[in-house]
């Protein structure tokens, strides 16, 4: 076995596509910052209890676990909603508070395609409650994709509220809904029918979940939902997403949002609204979130919460072609130190730098043989400085 290799589901950042998320998290830390979000850094090892014993959607097959030197089960970090949460009730005194991070997160059980460690960039509102709020962080989603310039994206918004409201009255168990629930959010309809005839759902309740996954587009899907159901909370579901829609308008951010109802994300973990963002040119979401006002309860303190996550490779790969063409490097210098030239080189490196420039110290002259990559070149000898190109 090569043991410089990589295990599968993992990879190096270098070079190029380093130096672009290292812009990209520039950007949203600035972003974030400016916005009145205070930056955490959560524990990369926790207990796997801390996940085990609470409603959490982690599956244990996703986690890394291993054995802590006292005998306790600890994990790799799988999610970071989940510590901010743990985070804001156990570690914050005040009942407000908005929350960013840059962080990676774990999943034992990604293949093909999908990668083990996954680089995110999110935000958690704690404390805060109501459409405004829940329209509040879409806008700022959408912002924040397009200020790492990913163009071509739509933002697809669903509300948990109303899948539960249809399964009341539905004859349904806690593990079949969940189960049928799965179906639905993988668009698979063959599925869901078999499932609901075999647990014995109520004809009504059939008709309405499998109606779900054609349940997307604009607003009007609001109103022909209400047509398949007269359940309380699943019509107070959807007056909610009506109201986070009139908001959106007035932030303007209605032209990047759609409505997709059969987007159902798991129960036990959100409360209400839920959307997912989806870009060009990307097989997978690059932005997840949603309100899960439950979750904070379960580390010993009641607070509302709402958050997105954005996973920073696939955004990147979802950035506009045009605008990555036309986004300009900043300008590079070298100053070269030959023999006896080190003391002069030096200080023209520093001032350089002082007046905000761009600029690299190569140390031996004999290695130095790229001067394309430079806008100018400076070689310092015992004779003095001269400017090379």
């Amino acid at each position: 076995m090569a043991y410089f290799k990589l295990p599968v589901g993992v990879r190096d950042k270098i070079s190029q596509e380093s130096a672009r998320l290292d812009r990209a998290e520039a950007i949203l830390h600035e972003k974030f910052t400016k916005s009145g979000f205070c930056s955490v850094r959560a524990a990369g090892l926790e207990y796997y209890d801390t996940f085990s014993k609470i409603g959490s959607s982690i599956a244990q097959t996703k986690m890394f676990k291993m054995t802590d030197k006292d005998g306790n089960l600890i994990v790799l970090r799988p999610d970071m909603t989940l510590a901010c949460a743990r985070i804001a009730a156990t570690k914050l005194r005040q009942d407000r508070a908005k929350l960013c991070y840059f962080s990676d997160i774990y999943d034992f059980s990604a293949g093909g395609n999908s990668e083990r460690e996954v680089a995110q960039a999110g935000v958690e509102i704690f404390g805060e409650q109501g459409a405004f709020v829940d329209a509040y962080a879409v806008a700022f989603a959408a912002e924040c994709l397009r200020a790492i310039g990913v163009d071509d994206f739509i933002i697809d918004v669903g509300h948990v509220g109303f899948y539960k409201g249809i399964l009341e009255g539905s004859g349904l168990s806690e593990e079949a809904a969940e189960e049928i629930r799965g179906y639905i959010n993988a668009k698979d309809s063959v599925n869901t029918e078999i499932a609901l005839k075999k647990y014995g759902a109520s004809k009504r309740a059939q008709a309405a979940l499998l109606a779900l996954p054609s349940l997307f587009g604009g607003v009007s899907v609001l109103q022909a939902a209400e047509k398949l159901t007269e359940n309380p909370l699943a019509i107070e579901s959807l007056r909610h997403l009506q109201k986070v829609y009139g908001y959106l308008k007035e932030m303007g951010a209605e032209q990047f949002v759609s409505f997709d109802l059969g987007t159902v994300k798991s129960l036990s973990y959100y409360s209400g609204m839920v959307f997912t963002g989806l870009a060009e040119g990307v097989g997978a979401a690059v932005l997840s979130g949603g309100r899960y006002d439950g979750l904070c309860a379960q580390f010993g303190k009641d607070l509302s919460a709402v958050g997105f996550a954005i996973g920073l490779d696939r955004a990147l790969r979802a950035q506009s072609q045009k605008n990555e063409r036309e986004k300009k490097e900043p300008a590079r210098i070298a100053v070269v130190c030959g023999s006896g030239g080190e003391q002069e080189g030096y200080a023209l490196y520093q001032k350089l730098l002082a007046e905000g420039k761009n600029c690299e110290l190569i140390g031996d002259e004999k290695s130095f043989s790229d001067a394309f990559a430079y806008s100018e070149v400076y070689l310092a000898t015992g004779k003095g400085v001269e400017k090379r190109c």
